[in-house]
């Protein structure tokens, strides 16, 4: 599968296997990258398509409509962050500018949403960074499953090269209930500022990345000004007039009255998450491919198109139901997680 490579050379470290950004063991705390990267200021990555190649787009994301919000899609205007899919809105502080965008999502749900990053004025080097990124809960394939579960396992799979600095602790930003940690490199002398939180099963995370911790901390006081969606509660999934029902594992047999199977026309290996949101009569009303090959696309759509599910029902009333599939082949660490649907 293509993907666009995304730089972030001793920038931001996720740590999350097998999606792991880190640092160059070796690479020294006061020298820039010579090319690119969150503290360099060469900023125009040189990339050569050898002659004669010719690229052919992969596995790749799409959905079965454009107005439907998918959390790939955002934007910033007038220095506002927004994700319509998310309900996010977040007004920068003066200093901070985009930088790069995101490579699409992975076949495991992984999502890089945006990156900011702060430069002195009075300096060429840039003081911090930004990363927004987004984990589907349904297709993750690390052993948890929810936001909690995940800033854990971050935090026990550091890598040796860095050192815990705040344990998890729960905590609120903008009326939403997070959990932040901290963490950070003796060696580069970087600190990393993590806050997490769940919104429509995904775990949504800032991670801020400084070698100023002061400025590290009115970063996390900044974050509170930001619009989240109130509607939605991580512990009990529930939806509301904003975003539908988030269930995991909806598609199975009891929640159904008919059901077909793609046919493909091709043979592939490739794993297939595909998110569905379904309408209170119980049709599929719209399709999210996180990735998938063109054919693979037509197939599942042609398929989800005839399946009926029961209406569900929130204090006596059908609601809308949004849920995730996996056809195909899967991780084997995400195998267990797998629907019955293939």
């Amino acid at each position: 599968m293509c993907r666009r490579v995304l730089h972030f050379t001793l920038g931001v470290v996720l740590f999350l296997s097998p999606l792991v950004l880190s640092q160059g063991q070796n690479q020294q705390p006061q020298k820039q990258p010579a090319n690119g990267g969150d503290f360099s200021n060469t900023l125009n990555p040189v990339t050569k398509v050898p002659e004669g190649v010719i690229l052919v787009k992969g596995a790749w994301f799409s959905a079965s409509d454009s107005v439907t919000p998918v959390p790939e899609v955002n934007r910033v205007e007038n220095n506002i962050f927004t994700d319509p899919y998310f309900g996010l809105s977040y007004a920068l502080a003066p200093g901070w500018t985009k930088g790069y965008d995101g490579p699409p999502p992975s076949d495991s749900g992984r999502y890089v949403l945006s990156q900011f990053q702060f430069s002195d004025p009075h300096k060429t080097q840039t003081r911090g960074s930004i990363l927004i990124t987004a984990q589907d809960m349904f297709f993750n394939p690390t052993p948890a499953s929810n936001a909690l579960q995940l800033v854990n396992y971050m935090k026990d799979n550091l890598q040796a090269d860095y050192k815990l600095e705040e344990p998890p602790t729960p905590t609120k930003v903008a009326g939403h209930p997070f959990t932040f940690f901290a963490y950070w490199s003796p060696v580069a002398e970087l600190h990393w500022y993590v806050l997490a939180t769940e919104i429509r099963c995904h775990t949504l995370q800032f991670v801020l990345t400084s070698r100023d911790t002061k400025l590290l901390s009115s970063l996390v006081a900044d974050l509170d000004k930001m619009k989240l969606p109130i509607e939605t509660n991580p512990a009990t999934a529930t939806g509301g007039q904003i975003f539908p029902v988030c269930l995991k594992d909806y598609a199975r047999s009891e929640n159904m009255t008919a059901r077909v199977d793609p046919v493909f026309t091709e043979h592939r290996v490739n794993a297939v998450p595909v998110r569905i949101i379904i309408d209170k009569n119980g049709k599929v009303k719209h399709i999210h491919f996180l990735s998938a090959f063109p054919d693979q696309a037509k197939a599942i759509t042609d398929a989800l198109g005839r399946w009926k599910f029961k209406p569900y029902l929130q204090d006596g009333h059908p609601v809308e139901v949004e849920t995730g599939i996996l056809f195909g082949r899967a991780q084997a660490s995400a195998a267990t997680r797998r629907s019955p649907v293939e």
